[in-house]
C-alpha cells in the first residue's frame, strides 16, 4: 500500500521498528536465531470500532479458503539462522459447497493490520476493524466438471497477501483456485506458532526477483495438491476435496505492484505459468528477455511512459494488453481504492488528501474493473472463452483506456 508519495516501497528500519512495536511483531532485524512469538496485549474495555466492508464477489459460487504453512528445504533462511529454511504463509480460495457452518475468514488480523497502517503513517487507534471476507474457512471444495483452473497471487512491497482479495473473491467465485502468497520479510505476516514478522529492510531487503524465487515452490505445492497430497508443514487437515483439486496444467498469475514485477519475471523462469497479468507493476529490474506467452497490464502511475515498462512491453511476443483506468493511481486495482475511503472517514482525513491517496477513479468503478478485467483474462487464457471485454473499449467501462 503506497499513500503519499514520501510512502515508498524503501523504508527506513527506523520505521519499521516503530511499526512493529506498535503490533506487537517481531522484526529480527539481522539478527540470528528464530524470532519469537510477541506477548498477546492486554486491552481495555473499549467500544469496537466500525468494520470495514469488501464488496461481495459476482459469481455463482460461494467461496472457501485456507491457510497454508509452507517450508522449502531447498532455500535455507538467511535471517532466521542455521537449521532454518524460507518459510511461507498462503491461502487457497476456491468455490465451496455447505458454507452455511464455516466461519468466514477475516481480511488480516487486528495486529497485522494496525501495523500496516503504522507503517504507512495513519492513526493505528482508533480506526475501522478489518472487513470479514466472502470465504468460508475450511469449507468443502465444490467440484463442477473436473479440476479448477489455478492462479497464483504476489503482492506489493511491505503489504501482505490479501491486498487484492476483491479479484482473488471474485475469480473463486467464478470456479478459480487462487493462491496468494506472503513473501516473508516484506510482508506482515503470521505463522500458525502465534510468530508475527514485519517486512524487513536494509541488508533483507527483498526485490521483486526474491518474490520470483518464492513461486516456483509454491507450484510444486500445488502440483501435490494435485496429485493429491498434503503440502502443509505442519500436516494441517485440508479441506474436504481440495486434493486433487488444482489444475496444473492451467496456471495463471498476478501481482500488484512489486508483485507485478515478479510475475513477469517469474515467468521468465518458469514455463508452468501460462499467463500473467500486472496490477501497475514497475517492471524493475529491467527486464531483458522476450515472453511468448498472454500477458496483460492494468497501468496507473506505472505507464509504458516509464522505461523500465516500455522496454518490458516491447519483449512480449504474444498475446498482450494494456489498460489503464482514467484518475487511477497505484492502488487502483486493489483492495485499497475502497478500504482507503472508509479508513479516511474513521480518522477524520479530508477529501484533498484522500484524493492524494486513490486519485480520482470513483471506488465504485474501480470495483468494477477489478471484478472483471482479471477474470475475462484469465478466463481467456485458461479457459480458452473469447472475452469481448478484451478486444476494444467497452461501453460499460467508459474510463479504461486501451492502449496500443
Amino acid at each position: 500500500m503506497t499513500l503519499t508519495p514520501s510512502i515508498g516501497p524503501h523504508l527506513t528500519r527506523r520505521g519499521l521498528i516503530t511499526a512493529a512495536l506498535a503490533a506487537g511483531l517481531t522484526a529480527p532485524l539481522g539478527l540470528a536465531g528464530r524470532a519469537e512469538a510477541a506477548p498477546a496485549a492486554s486491552s481495555p474495555l473499549t467500544l469496537s470500532p466500525p468494520r470495514m466492508v469488501l464488496p461481495a464477489p459476482t459469481g455463482p459460487y460461494p467461496i472457501g479458503t485456507v491457510a497454508l504453512h509452507l517450508v522449502d528445504r531447498s532455500r535455507p533462511d538467511p535471517v532466521a539462522g542455521p537449521g532454518h529454511y524460507r518459510e511461507l504463509m498462503v491461502s487457497v480460495w476456491y468455490p465451496a459447497r455447505d458454507v452455511a457452518r464455516y466461519p468466514r475468514a477475516v481480511w488480516m488480523s487486528d495486529p497485522l493490520m494496525r501495523a500496516l497502517l503504522q507503517l504507512n503513517e495513519i492513526p493505528a487507534d482508533p480506526v475501522a476493524a478489518p472487513p470479514i471476507t466472502a470465504g468460508h474457512v475450511g469449507a468443502p471444495v465444490r467440484h463442477s466438471g473436473g479440476q479448477l483452473p489455478v492462479v497464483v497471487f504476489s503482492h506489493e512491497a511491505h503489504d501482505q497477501r490479501a491486498d487484492t482479495t476483491i479479484v482473488v473473491q471474485e475469480l473463486a467465485s467464478h470456479g478459480y483456485l487462487v493462491v496468494t502468497v506472503d513473501h516473508t520479510y516484506d510482508a506482515f505476516v503470521e505463522f500458525p506458532d502465534g510468530r508475527r514478522l514485519a517486512p524487513l529492510d536494509g541488508d533483507y531487503y527483498l526485490g521483486a526477483r526474491d518474490f520470483a524465487l518464492d513461486i516456483p515452490y509454491v507450484l510444486d505445492c500445488i502440483g501435490r495438491l494435485a496429485a493429491g497430497h498434503n503440502p502443509d508443514a505442519d500436516g494441517k487437515p485440508l479441506p474436504a476435496g481440495l486434493g486433487g483439486a488444482p489444475d496444473p496444467r492451467r496456471i495463471g498469475m498476478f501481482g500488484a505492484s512489486k508483485g507485478g514485477t515478479a510475475t513477469a519475471l517469474l515467468m521468465g523462469m518458469d514455463p508452468r505459468v501460462r499467463a500473467g497479468l500486472s496490477l501497475d507493476g514497475p517492471m524493475e529490474p529491467l527486464i531483458t528477455s522476450d515472453l511468448d506467452r498472454p500477458f496483460m497490464l492494468m497501468t496507473a502511475d506505472y505507464t509504458r511512459a516509464t522505461p523500465p515498462v516500455a522496454q518490458f512491453w516491447s519483449h512480449l511476443t504474444g498475446w498482450k494488453l494494456n489498460v489503464q483506468a482514467d484518475g487511477a493511481v497505484h492502488n487502483a486495482y486493489d483492495d485499497y481504492q475502497v478500504l482507503l475511503p472508509q479508513i479516511a472517514a474513521a480518522v477524520g482525513v479530508s477529501d484533498e488528501v484522500l484524493r492524494t491517496w486513490i486519485g480520482t477513479l470513483d471506488p465504485g468503478r474501480a470495483v468494477r474493473i477489478q471484478q472483471a478485467y482479471p477474470l475475462a483474462f484469465f478466463d481467456l487464457h485458461l479457459r480458452h472463452q473469447r472475452q469481448r471485454l478484451l478486444e476494444g473499449p467497452c461501453p460499460a467501462f467508459p474510463e479504461v483506456r486501451y492502449l496500443p
